[in-house]
């Protein structure tokens, strides 16, 4: 599986058009047959920070997800809310691994 951390800082003022955005992509990302998981979390102490931890089951549906119409809609609507560029982080799953352990 494929891990993917994106780190997102936007302006004040867009927090709730970025949440409502963010929460659209996230509803049809899940239910993409390459996702595993998808998660919106936001910054306790700083409410202008978000992490999206997007769970992909291969490195092939990551790049199928950019693809879909959600997505594009997500990155073309929240593109102007961003206080500085987006950035990611991958990482690969060590436990649990798929036979469970």
């Amino acid at each position: 599986m494929l891990i993917v951390q994106v780190h997102v800082h936007v302006k004040p003022e867009s927090i709730a058009a970025f949440k409502a955005a963010t929460i659209e992509n996230a509803r049809n990302s899940v239910r993409e047959p390459g996702i595993a998981r998808f998660d919106v979390i936001q910054q306790e102490d700083d409410p202008t920070r978000f992490v999206l931890v997007e769970v992909y089951r291969t490195v092939e549906a990551s790049a199928a997800h950019k693809q879909t119409a959600h997505y594009a809609a997500w990155r073309d609507a929240v593109a102007d809310m961003m206080a500085e560029p987006r950035s990611s982080v991958k990482y690969t799953n060590i436990f649990p691994d798929e036979a469970g352990w």
